[in-house]
C-alpha cells in the first residue's frame, strides 16, 4: 500500500492566543466595567442605613404622639378644683387650660405636664425619656410638638374640641418624619 505524505502548509503559521493589544482592550473594558459595578455597590451601601435610620424616626414620632394623646383634654388645667365636672371654660374654679405647658410645668419636671395643650412648642434635641434620662442611641434626634385647635367634622375650630397635634422628628442623614394626630373631647372631662 502507497503511504501519503502530508504536504506542508503553504501560507504562515497562525499561532493560537491573545496578542498584546487584544489583552490590553479586554483589561481595559474590563476596568470599566468594574468601576461600574463599584460604584452601584458604594452607593447602595452608604444608602442601606436610610430604612433604619427613617424607622428610628417613625418610632420615636409615634411615641411622643401617642404621649401627647394619652393626655387628658379637659376645660380646666389639670391642677384646677373642678378640672373633673366642668361641663365648659366658665365651670373652671381658676385657670382655664390655654396652648402651651403653664409656668414651671414641663415634660419632666415638676410639676410635669398634666394636659395635651402643654405639649405645644415643646422641642428636644437628643431624644429624653419622662425621667429626662438621654435615650441611648438617639442623640443624634431632634423632635417638635405642635397642638392647635382644628375643625374636625362638624366640630369648629373655635369650639377647642378637637386638637391637632402634629409632631416632627428629624434624624442623622436629613432624615425627616412628620405625624399628624387628633385628640377630641367627646364629652366634658370624659377622658380623665
Amino acid at each position: 500500500m502507497p503511504r501519503h505524505r502530508r504536504s506542508p502548509p503553504t501560507g504562515p503559521r497562525r499561532s493560537r492566543g491573545l496578542t498584546l493589544v487584544e489583552l490590553l482592550v479586554f483589561v481595559v473594558v474590563i476596568g470599566a466595567a468594574m468601576a461600574g459595578v463599584l460604584a452601584v455597590f458604594t452607593q447602595t451601601t452608604a444608602a442601606s442605613a436610610d430604612p433604619q435610620l427613617r424607622r428610628q424616626a417613625l418610632a420615636i414620632a409615634e411615641s411622643l404622639l401617642d404621649e401627647v394623646s394619652l393626655m387628658p383634654l379637659t376645660f380646666c388645667d389639670g391642677d384646677d378644683a373642678n378640672v373633673a365636672t366642668a361641663p365648659s371654660t366658665a365651670g373652671c374654679a381658676a385657670t382655664v387650660d390655654a396652648v402651651g405647658p403653664e409656668p414651671g410645668e414641663g415634660r419632666f419636671a415638676t410639676p410635669q405636664f398634666d394636659h395635651v395643650n402643654d405639649y405645644h412648642g415643646l422641642a428636644m434635641s437628643g431624644i429624653v425619656d419622662l425621667s429626662g434620662a438621654a435615650v441611648a442611641g438617639l442623640g443624634g434626634y431632634a423632635a417638635s410638638i405642635a397642638v392647635a385647635p382644628s375643625a374636625l367634622g362638624s366640630i369648629a375650630a373655635g369650639s377647642g374640641d378637637a386638637l391637632r397635634i402634629t409632631v416632627t422628628v428629624t434624624g442623622p442623614g436629613g432624615t425627616t418624619v412628620t405625624l399628624v394626630g387628633y385628640r377630641t373631647r367627646h364629652a366634658p372631662n370624659a377622658s380623665l
